[in-house]
């Protein structure tokens, strides 16, 4: 198994994944902004620039089923305190491979730096793009290893008309022949479906560091 979370992550694009050996693989953090975890099938990928046998040493003490424990929160408020970051919430790691031709919606990319979308995704991503239509906004940028991800924003009075799924087959569309990240909280299930339904596959679970 590589030791770069790029390597990790491409794997898993193409259905590749570490061992399911119940075992916890630690990887230097691919920039300074991204450090965090990724649990997959009964193995866990932590990637971070401490060091790693701390991170073993904390995950034995974790008193839960050992593969849970990099996604338990006595760990994950370990890993805070250890490295002064934050985190939001663990969320599900979902990918879809990239599609030809063109979106098959209207949309009109926003060349403004100070609309909100931009500003929001820019404290977790390079390199954002955003594109308006008719009910909903797609945005898309460089984020964790320089993987490009996808995020949405659906108007409430447009949910119904399947425009969160057409933003995000969208992206497929738009990734240039790569394939395209979502990073989903487990609770919302609207989303989930949007991108099950759009092609999107789950390959795991991420709790993602970020510096204050």
């Amino acid at each position: 198994m590589s030791d770069r979370l790029r390597d990790v992550l491409d794997a898993a694009a193409c259905g590749v994944f570490p061992p399911a050996d119940g075992g916890t693989t630690v990887v230097p953090q691919h920039s300074p902004r991204d450090a965090g975890v990724l649990a997959f099938t009964a193995h866990s990928v932590v990637f971070t620039d401490e060091d790693p046998d701390w991170v073993r040493r904390t995950l034995e003490r974790t008193d839960c089923d050992a593969l849970a424990a990099t996604m338990n929160a006595r760990f994950l408020g370990a890993f805070m305190e250890r490295t002064g970051r934050r985190t939001e919430t663990i969320d599900v790691l979902m990918v879809g491979s990239a599609l030809p031709g063109g979106p098959q919606l209207e949309l009109k990319e926003v060349d403004d730096p100070d609309h909100p979308r931009v500003v929001s995704s820019r404290r977790r991503r390079n390199a954002v793009r955003v594109w308006a239509a008719d009910g909903g906004v797609l945005v898309m940028g460089r984020g964790v290893a320089g993987r490009l991800e996808v995020a949405v924003e659906v108007d409430e009075d447009a949910r119904d008309r399947r425009v969160g799924r057409a933003l995000v087959a969208a992206a497929r569309r738009l990734s240039g022949g790569e394939p395209v990240w979502a990073q989903i909280s487990a609770g919302n299930a609207r989303s989930l479906r949007a991108f099950q339904a759009a092609g999107y596959r789950a390959v795991g679970s991420e709790a993602l560091f970020l510096r204050r």
